[in-house]
């Protein structure tokens, strides 16, 4: 630990464990969020009862990528994750862009959530006679989260720990008693058949599908805080990606069986998507436990704010301590050995956004969240296939033990079906967010203007300080 008084470039080392990274990753997922919110969308918009299957083919996806990205984090450890892989198999210009994104990007990701956040809790507050605006709420939740972001990741992780268990609780509960009963009419595999997966609108339903687990690659976030880096974020990320998929496949497949094959479309054309699996809550599980239910999808969608937040932090204090930002947010808090400047920048963020939303009188749902989220979601695709790309150029000169298959095969199977998951958001961005006139091409077009100033900042670096930017990206632990 620090002295008294003297700031830090270095976090807090042996934090976490397994289990704790992966409750922190799983967290920003948010599976209660996903089933009440995404799930239902994606059913919606894109192919029907071909979901539960779509899961299982983003899961296989992801998969791949993370062979590549585990094999990676075995040598490099540093709290910038995708900036890190970048930097180290890419070159610096390119770690500057990517540092850029993941910003760029986490930030859109964790604001959007406060719209939803507010809404939600506005809701389902409502109904015990607590009647406010959902900007109230979501002001709430910024102050609570400033404090637990600027204080030790520990304390995140036991919050984190609690409000995901119980909202996996729940759903759980929910698909069991629909098992039980056999759904509305019997159970069948029908969601899994190929000509379902590729119904309707199946490329909406991929990419719906991919937003339900951003997150979970911020297993190496974390690795300069977990115990033994090279056994617990390996461990941690597959776990995380097939606790994600498992659950949404299976969660989704339920749902369906719950309402029936042929009615689950007229339904959900009828009503409020996001009330589909509240409805089955009442249905299969009753109305106390359904209005338990909708509580949980509140702390679901805190539970991803403050994971979100905490990546943020993270990734501004990295890029501040190697350089690419100022060097003031590059120290840690003296005490809590947190990126306590990263996290205040993050906060001041949060509440200048959602006032900008607030002031202009904008949809806490359809506007504050569906742009700012499909926006993160853009950006961390780009990253995942600049990353995978990374890998490949890493491992180009020398294996290290590490196979082929997890560092030439793989990565270029999933680098290139992430770039072209982000060429098809990036065209279709209007079209999937609702965002319209000049906002549907400018919105999107914030990765690539994040990206070129990152590369113009580490060319700043570059030029000033030769051997910090050859440093860029190295491990820290």
């Amino acid at each position: 630990m620090a002295e008294a008084g003297i700031p830090s470039n270095q976090l807090k080392k042996n934090s976490l464990g397994v289990a704790a990274v992966t409750f922190m990753v799983v967290s920003a997922a948010a599976p209660l969020t996903g089933a009440a919110g995404g799930i239902p969308l994606s059913m919606l918009l894109g192919n029907g009862i071909g979901i539960p299957g779509t899961f299982l083919i983003v899961t296989a996806i992801l998969l791949m990528f993370s062979a590549g990205y585990v094999a990676m984090s075995r040598h490099v450890k540093n709290a910038g994750a995708f900036y890190a892989f970048a930097a180290q198999g890419l070159g610096g210009h390119v770690g500057g862009a990517a540092a850029l994104i993941a910003m760029l990007s986490y930030n859109a990701m964790q604001i959007g959530l406060m719209g939803l956040f507010g809404y939600a809790a506005a809701g389902t507050f409502a109904q015990f006679g607590l009647d406010l605006p959902w900007y109230y709420w979501s002001y709430a939740a910024i102050a609570i989260i400033a404090v637990l972001g600027y204080r030790q990741v520990d304390l995140s992780a036991k919050v984190l720990m609690v409000l995901v268990f119980f909202e996996f609780a729940i759903v759980l509960l929910l698909d069991i008693v629909i098992l039980a009963k056999g759904g509305a009419s019997g159970l069948n595999f029908a969601p899994f058949m190929p000509e379902n997966i590729f119904s309707g609108t199946w490329s909406i339903g991929i990419l719906y599908s991919f937003a339900g687990f951003i997150g979970f690659e911020a297993t190496t976030i974390y690795s300069e805080e977990a115990r033994d880096p090279h056994i617990t974020v390996p461990r941690a990320t597959f776990l995380s990606v097939l606790a994600i998929g498992i659950f949404y496949s299976i969660t989704s497949w339920l749902m369906v069986m719950g309402i029936g094959n042929e009615q689950l479309m007229p339904t959900l054309g009828g009503m409020d998507p996001t009330m589909f699996l509240f409805q089955l809550g009442s249905t299969y599980l009753g109305d106390t436990l359904s209005m338990v239910m909708g509580v949980l999808f509140v702390t679901s969608v805190f539970a991803a704010l403050l994971a979100f937040h905490n990546a943020i932090a993270r990734y501004i204090f990295v890029t501040g301590r190697e350089g690419i930002l100022p060097a003031a947010v590059g120290f840690t808090h003296a005490q809590h050995l947190s990126p306590h400047i990263g996290s205040v920048i993050q906060t001041v963020l949060a509440l200048i956004f959602v006032t900008v939303f607030v002031v202009y009188q904008l949809d806490p749902v359809l506007n504050l969240f569906s742009w700012l989220s499909q926006l993160g979601t853009l950006g961390v695709l780009g990253l995942m296939s600049l990353t995978s790309f990374a890998v490949i150029a890493f491992f180009a000169k020398n294996a290290m033990g590490e196979t082929a298959l997890s560092t030439k095969i793989l990565p270029i199977i999933s680098g290139v079906i992430m770039a072209v998951l982000f060429v098809k958001i990036f065209m279709d961005f209007g079209a999937l967010t609702g965002a319209q006139g000049h906002l549907s091409w400018m919105l999107p077009s914030l990765v690539i203007v994040a990206a070129i100033i990152g590369i113009l900042l580490a060319a700043k670096l570059k030029a000033a300080d030769p051997a910090k930017y050859a440093d860029l990206g190295k491990t820290k632990v």
